[in-house]
């Protein structure tokens, strides 16, 4: 694959995944539709066009995703949306990313991988970015929208690392949705929302689901071959980021400056962490 073809294919699916926290900070934020609605509609979407996307290929759904991922990425999806029925698209994202990163190099750590003293410092640096975003203060987030967004990046970072000894990524994927589907429409039926979605509500799940997920993840799939594991990773950093902008672009929202100092602090730990030190020559 083309250096032109794998840098069009990852910033697609970056802007996808930021997409993801604008479509459903948008349909949430004035109640266009509820977070249980939301989550039933963006899985079911999502699942259809993954599964088209399969069939598209000729490939195999036998024996594809299994239940446990399934309930990570339902779980992921669900708090993803009741989350941002309270907090910002950014500092949401913001919180996703990290908890995501902390979860998946916390994993590595328990496995036995060992980091250098530039990695332990960058840790270190996340974690302070997580907590000093979240200290109680005229610009933090709401704490029970930030701490359903913490235990939906742990979801997903299960998720993700479920899914690193599985097969062909997308297959699994869209088996794992097609699981999680009828989770999210027993917790809609669960929920029994009072009002009927807005369209723009329904428009948002529809896209959130089939575009931003189904279609982005597919794109990220076919990107990661022309990547390395520490540069996948890294430029994952950039996703909060053009959340923010499209925040204040697309939704008016205003950025803080303890949302900056905490982006540095956490997003630069990562950073450190991910990146590889070019070896001496």
């Amino acid at each position: 694959m083309s250096p032109t073809r794998v840098l069009v294919l990852t910033s697609l699916a970056m802007v996808a995944f930021a997409g993801n926290s604008l479509l459903c900070r948008l349909a949430l934020k004035d109640a266009q539709i509820d977070a249980a609605s939301f989550t039933s509609i963006r899985l079911i979407s999502g699942a259809a066009v993954l599964w088209l996307i399969v069939r598209a290929r000729r490939q195999a759904m036998d024996g594809s995703g299994d239940w446990r991922s399934a309930l990570a990425l339902f779980a992921y999806a669900a708090g993803f949306s009741y989350a941002y029925v309270d907090l910002p698209a950014a500092i949401g994202a913001l919180l996703l990313f990290g908890a995501v990163q902390v979860t998946m190099i916390g994993y590595g750590l328990s496995t036995g991988e060992r980091l250098v003293l530039r990695q332990s410092t960058g840790l270190v640096l996340a974690f302070g970015g997580l907590v000093g975003l979240l200290l109680p203060g005229l610009s933090a987030p709401p704490p029970g929208g930030a701490a359903l967004m913490l235990g939906a990046g742990i979801a997903w970072g299960v998720y993700s690392i479920r899914g690193k000894g599985a097969g062909d990524a997308t297959s699994t994927t869209a088996g794992n949705f097609l699981r999680a589907a009828p989770l999210a429409v027993g917790l809609n039926l669960a929920m029994l929302p009072t009002d009927r979605p807005e369209t723009l509500g329904i428009a948002c799940a529809v896209a959130s689901g089939a575009v931003t997920s189904g279609i982005g993840y597919a794109i990220w799939y076919s990107a990661i071959r022309g990547l390395k594991a520490t540069h996948a990773a890294t430029v994952q950093l950039s996703v909060p980021v053009i959340a923010a902008a499209g925040g204040i672009v697309f939704l008016g929202e205003a950025i803080s400056v303890r949302l900056v100092i905490a982006s540095v602090a956490i997003l630069g730990g990562v950073a450190l962490v991910v990146i590889e030190k070019p070896a001496s020559r």
